[in-house]
């Protein structure tokens, strides 16, 4: 994504919700969530799901992730029209997250239309590997949950599989999201493959007990 116009000055006007020292609230987070639940987004793009979620949800805290700094500069803005107290963003490689959550702190990881990096030696950088399960395992709380959902169907087998064998639970598996009449907030991506007649897959895994996470 190109540079944005006035980017830096932008940047700077989205300073009230943009963390830039998220390391510095590890075990702390709750002075900010003020005791809510912790909801994370790995990769909100462009943040039109998280923007529209926290607005649903004010008695839950959100915290959203992006390292593209054009998209993550348009969730930005459109959490600060919104006037947003329970969402904040951070720009940050989800491999480091356990630098900045400290155990049981988050309740809920949405990975939404994440990269499927698919030449299989690529798969290590899926945020669905068992490598990233490991990571999520240091923060998430015992019970909580990942909630994915993707257009790419080998992306969404490898995940169910790597899930399961990681000590997830899977509840509501779906190979076709809009075929079903449920609540369900779209993102920029959604929106444009749903348009095509491109399946939408989702999943709900739950952490029931200790994963078995060796490479």
């Amino acid at each position: 994504m190109r540079k944005k116009k006035n980017q830096d000055t932008r940047f700077a006007a989205c300073a009230p919700v943009l963390l830039s020292e998220p390391q510095a609230h590890k075990g702390r987070w709750q002075e900010l969530t003020g005791g809510r639940p912790l909801h994370l987004e790995i990769g909100c793009g462009k943040g039109k799901f998280i923007t529209e979620t926290a607005v649903q949800n004010p008695d839950i805290y959100y915290v959203a992730v992006e390292r593209v700094e054009g998209a993550l500069l348009m969730a930005m803005e459109k959490a600060m029209r919104l006037e947003l107290g329970n969402l904040r963003f951070i720009s940050m490689d989800a491999a480091a997250l356990a630098e900045v959550f400290a155990a049981g702190e988050a309740e809920r990881i949405y990975l939404n239309f994440s990269d499927p990096w698919p030449p299989k030696k690529q798969w290590k950088r899926r945020l669905t590997h068992r490598n990233m399960l490991a990571v999520y395992e240091r923060f998430l709380t015992p019970g909580g949950e990942i909630h994915m959902k993707t257009d790419n169907r080998g992306l969404f087998e490898f995940s169910l599989c790597e899930l399961s064998q990681c000590g997830y639970v899977l509840y509501d598996v779906t190979f076709n999201l809009h075929s079903l009449d449920i609540p369900n907030i779209t993102t920029e991506y959604e929106e444009q493959f749903a348009a095509r007649g491109m399946p939408i897959y989702r999943c709900v895994a739950r952490r029931e007990m200790r994963g078995r996470l060796s490479e």
